[in-house]
């Protein structure tokens, strides 16, 4: 397992690559590339996800238990997507950067896109959920405190993340289909997505509601034990 032991360098990176880096890439990807190609900007984007995890390490044998979490969180994240209607996959991102760091979250959200999607459909799509999943539980790394401190913050927060991530997925949307961001276009693609938001955000309040502490009980006693 990689570490990078330059504390300047991890800083830099922790910036670019969720925030510059990788948005670039999906929106690039989507202007650049026919949909054949997509799949290798998915695993681009997976690759730099994974680099952002090891901005993470501080030690190689805790950076090797932090990863055996969070392919754990993302196998039960990615089953969860199987579920009706009801997707776990904003709950299950939020959890696990609450409790194992933000790259870890952002991690957990881009992998169970590009996972799943070999089941539910490949595409130029993937990039943008993965980038959506990613910036969400980026996110709530960063808000990680007062997010386990306050249970209506959290809840609020798994609301606005229905949001942000119907504002992210139809930002693909505009530049799939006007080869360029067209602003009218977006806001008629908000406006038809209403249902889909709703039902995001509504998803998001009730695994929150239900999974946020006990998931979190148990996460805490394993860092505790392992040292993670």
């Amino acid at each position: 397992m990689i570490v990078i032991k330059n504390n300047k360098l991890k800083k830099i990176l922790k910036i670019l690559i969720p925030l510059i880096i990788i948005p670039a890439v999906a929106v690039g990807g989507s202007l650049l590339f026919d949909e054949q190609k997509h799949i290798f900007v998915s695993l681009l984007v997976a690759f730099l996800s994974l680099v952002l995890f090891i901005t993470g390490f501080e030690k190689k044998i805790t950076g090797t238990r932090r990863m055996v979490l969070v392919a754990v969180m993302t196998a039960i994240s990615v089953l969860g997507r199987f579920i009706p209607f009801f997707k776990p996959i904003t709950a299950i991102t939020v959890i696990t950067a609450m409790y194992l760091g933000g790259e870890a979250g952002f991690l957990v959200g881009s992998l169970s896109a590009l996972i799943s999607n070999f089941y539910f459909g490949q595409g130029p799509w993937t990039a943008f959920q993965m980038l959506a999943w990613g910036l969400i539980g980026f996110i709530a790394g960063l808000m990680a405190e007062p997010l386990k401190k306050n249970r209506i913050l959290l809840l609020a927060y798994g609301v606005l993340s229905g949001v942000a991530f119907s504002f992210v997925m139809d930002v693909w949307t505009v530049l799939w289909y006007s080869a360029g961001f067209d602003i009218e276009l977006y806001l008629l693609s908000l406006k038809a997505a209403i249902p889909h938001t709703i039902l995001y955000a509504v998803s998001n309040f009730i695994f929150l509601f239900v999974l946020a502490k006990p998931f979190g009980e148990k996460l805490e006693r394993i860092k505790l034990k392992y040292g993670v």
